[in-house]
């Protein structure tokens, strides 16, 4: 059925103590068939919404019977989502590496892609954590371009004691709003400061960074218009950058993290950057061009490549 048209109409169920439908009330099969109609076929989407509302219930519930308020709310999501707002952005909050975090159309939503992008940084804090990285004191790790805060955060909360401080810059205040709600949901301790990569960070810092991990914008000028129209509802200045230098189209965000990241990085260091898998041969060139002792670029789950690894080894 086409998104936008009703589906077919809701059975009430029998009320429990009168043996008759309670006004409003909707069985919850029938519900998920009505909401899949309006929001195109994506029976899917349509359980997410339902669980979202019944989540909302005192104690969580998941009865056979949706409740006339949450079927009310269930269907006003719905009709949303026909018109192309994401989910998330719906619901208002998206889970990020087992983190709940708040979203909104001021920030990226989490996507699975990035929290590969942190598997792939937790393994290189690991491994210059063992290597004598922090001086004993743990690990400066800074998150350029943070939007939610996804990546400071689940870096903050997974590596523990590895850890000394976590910054995490944006030249988005309204971004930072939205990181800073969430540094309240996690309770961690993230340093949240505005401005462009790497350029808010104190002074004290420059060569005392051990890791870098970003997200930077990778979507060229001419992916923008065949993005689908719920991608296109994020920030456009998050998603979208001029061509680069290494002739990558979209990747002159990624290569200007990777040229500020070499100021400020200790020996050993390491820069963890998500990028589009068309970028990945030309920026890891232009990384050892820039004067990185390695580079390699890891995959994501699906096996397209996803994240430039760049390292400074520990000697001059």
């Amino acid at each position: 059925m086409a998104a936008g048209t009703a589906g077919p109409p809701a059975r009430s169920a029998p009320d429990a103590a009168s043996g008759t439908a309670a006004a409003g009330e909707v069985e919850a099969r029938a519900l998920v068939d009505e909401l899949a109609g309006v929001v195109g076929g994506r029976r899917h989407e349509a359980r997410f919404i339902l669980d979202e509302v019944l989540d909302a219930c005192p104690g969580g519930a998941r009865p056979s019977v949706v409740p006339a308020g949450a079927a009310a709310a269930a269907r006003a999501m719905a009709a949303r989502r026909a018109v192309g707002e994401p989910l998330q952005y719906i619901f208002g909050h998206w889970p990020f590496r087992g983190l709940d975090l708040r979203v909104d159309p001021r920030v990226l939503i989490p996507r699975p892609e990035t929290e590969q992008v942190v598997e792939v940084a937790l393994g290189e804090a690991r491994r210059l954590h063992g290597a004598g990285a922090g001086a004993g004191a743990g690990l400066v790790v800074v998150d350029a371009g943070t939007g939610s805060g996804a990546i400071a955060l689940a870096l903050a909360t997974e590596l523990g004691p590895a850890i000394h401080e976590v910054w995490a810059t944006d030249a988005s205040a309204a971004a930072l709003e939205v990181a800073a709600l969430n540094r309240e949901r996690c309770r961690a301790g993230v340093e949240l400061v505005e401005g462009s990569w790497l350029a808010p960070l104190p002074a004290r810092l420059r060569g005392r960074v051990d890791l870098v991990v970003s997200n930077p914008p990778y979507v060229s000028e001419e992916e923008w218009s065949g993005l689908a129209p719920e991608v296109r509802a994020e920030p456009r200045h998050a998603l979208v950058a001029a061509d680069g230098q290494s002739g990558a189209p979209g990747a002159a965000d990624v290569e200007a993290v990777l040229g500020e990241s070499r100021r400020w990085l200790a020996r050993p260091g390491a820069v963890v950057v998500e990028l589009a898998p068309s970028q990945a041969g030309p920026v890891e060139r232009w990384a050892l061009e820039l004067g990185y002792d390695e580079a390699r670029v890891e995959k994501d789950l699906v096996g397209r490549p996803r994240a430039l690894v760049a390292l400074r080894s520990g000697s001059q």
